[in-house]
């Protein structure tokens, strides 16, 4: 975890930048932008796996670029390159890690080919919410063992957005029973991918660019993107009629910033605080920005384009419970590192949720009160 001492200089680097733009409105803004005409400017790329300037994921990634800019004062400037743009939006790893790109903006379940153990650091089935990702990421261990993941790739890791819970997909059928499952192609990465494989399904790892046309044309059968905000915007109403709740597969899934290492660690000890400020920011921004937009998406899917809104049956929920813990001991069985991050994940899940029983459960409880 990172010492007091560390997030101080943290915290510093981001409020002196943020103060800077608020007190001047634009012009201030500006001037942080601009380079001292005897400062070296680093310039660097980030590719991601995003369609270009999509809303929460592409923007998130677009913030996160201006944030290091202009914190920076310009010395360190990034630009962005979406999906396809520099390289194919499944491969933003591979660029990351032979220095095509000095960073990148993605989910680390795309990587389970790589590295099994990653699929713990997006979304777990049945898993965190964010806001218990975060906590075990930074206060945890978490992000200790996700650099250890990553390491032998030469690729550091950090959070840098989350969705929140996300939906639990579109499809062209009703789900009743778990036999609705039973060879249901459908775009599902990471770990959730692999409970549906076990209850009969076929998983499919498709980028968001490529999911409207597939389960147009039926490629697909069903498909889960993230949430409304971000399904409305890629039109998939117009190709599914029914629109499940809740994202049991992922009920908090990070999104990650990743660093070539060696050139992280050639930038000067300031850039690299900018770099590590301006990643938390991106991940609490991120997240604001779900929230809030969530539900006025949700209700012009279900009131001006007819969307069927449904929630799974209490039965499925408890089969594909079941299926994701035996998934989950599956995985971490496989391999040691798999096994030391689940370790913690558990250790630490089993503390949270005891904590949330009495805080975050019974003050919604309390809420509903009448």
């Amino acid at each position: 975890m990172k010492t007091i001492k560390t997030w101080s200089k943290l915290a510093l680097v981001g409020l002196t930048a943020a103060s800077l733009v608020a007190c001047g409105g634009s012009e201030k803004a500006e001037e942080v932008a601009k380079v001292d005409a005897k400062a070296e400017v680093i310039n660097w790329k980030m590719v991601t796996t995003w369609p270009k300037n999509f809303p929460g994921l592409g923007t998130g990634a677009e913030g996160l670029a201006q944030s290091i800019t202009e914190m920076s004062g310009g010395r360190l400037n990034v630009k962005v390159y979406a999906a396809g743009e520099l390289v194919p939006a499944l491969e933003v790893f591979d660029a990351v890690s032979r220095g095509t790109a000095e960073m990148g903006h993605s989910g680390a379940f795309y990587w389970k080919g790589k590295a099994p153990a990653a699929q713990f650091f997006s979304a777990v089935p049945f898993g965190f919410t964010a806001q218990e990702m975060n906590s075990w990421l930074h206060n945890g261990g978490g992000l200790e063992l996700w650099e250890e993941v990553y390491a032998p790739f030469n690729v550091i890791p950090m959070a840098a957005g989350n969705t929140g819970v996300q939906m639990g997909g579109w499809f062209n059928k009703e789900i009743n029973s778990l036999e609705d499952f039973q060879g249901l192609k459908m775009r599902l990465p990471g770990l959730g991918g692999e409970v549906l494989r076990k209850v009969g399904g076929t998983p499919v790892n498709l980028p968001g660019g490529e999911i409207f046309t597939a389960l147009q044309t039926g490629t697909i059968d069903a498909t889960e993107w993230v949430g409304p905000y971000n399904d409305l915007a890629f039109g998939l109403y117009k190709a599914a009629e029914y629109y499940y709740s809740p994202g049991w597969h992922e009920p908090g899934s990070t999104m990650e910033a990743i660093f070539n290492k060696d050139a992280f660690e050639a930038l000067p000890k300031d850039l690299q605080l900018i770099v590590r400020a301006a990643a938390r920011q991106a991940n609490a921004v991120m997240l604001d920005e779900f929230t809030a937009r969530n539900n006025a998406a949700l209700e012009s899917l279900v009131n001006e384009h007819n969307v069927v809104l449904k929630t799974f049956p209490n039965e499925v929920l408890v089969a594909l419970k079941a299926a994701a813990e035996e998934t989950l001991e599956e995985v971490a069985s496989a391999d040691p590192m798999s096994r030391k991050v689940y370790d913690s994940f558990k250790d630490f899940n089993s503390k949270v949720r005891a904590w949330h029983e009495v805080s975050e459960r019974a003050f919604i409880n309390a809420r509903e009160v009448e």
